[in-house]
Formats: C-alpha cells, sequence, structure tokens
C-alpha cells in the first residue's frame, strides 16, 4: 500500500512539474512573440 501512495505522490509531481514547465516555457515563447510583433509594429 506504501509503495502505491509513493507512486501516486511522485507521478503527480512529476506531471505537475511538465505542466508548470510547459506553461512557463509557452508564457516566455509567447512573450517572444509579442516583442516582436511590437517591434514590428512600431
Amino acid at each position: 500500500m506504501k509503495s502505491l501512495v509513493k507512486f501516486m505522490v511522485a507521478s503527480t509531481l512529476i506531471v505537475s512539474g511538465i505542466l508548470v514547465a510547459g506553461t512557463v516555457f509557452s508564457a516566455k515563447k509567447i512573450d517572444k512573440y509579442g516583442d516582436d510583433l511590437q517591434d514590428f509594429l512600431h
């Protein structure tokens, strides 16, 4: 039973880590595109 709980906690942490990393990565990419677009428009 304990190993199952450990596995669930580990997979939850991994998944949330991937989601956070993906969100930060996307935000940075969008931010860069926004900057490029602003440079283009000015």
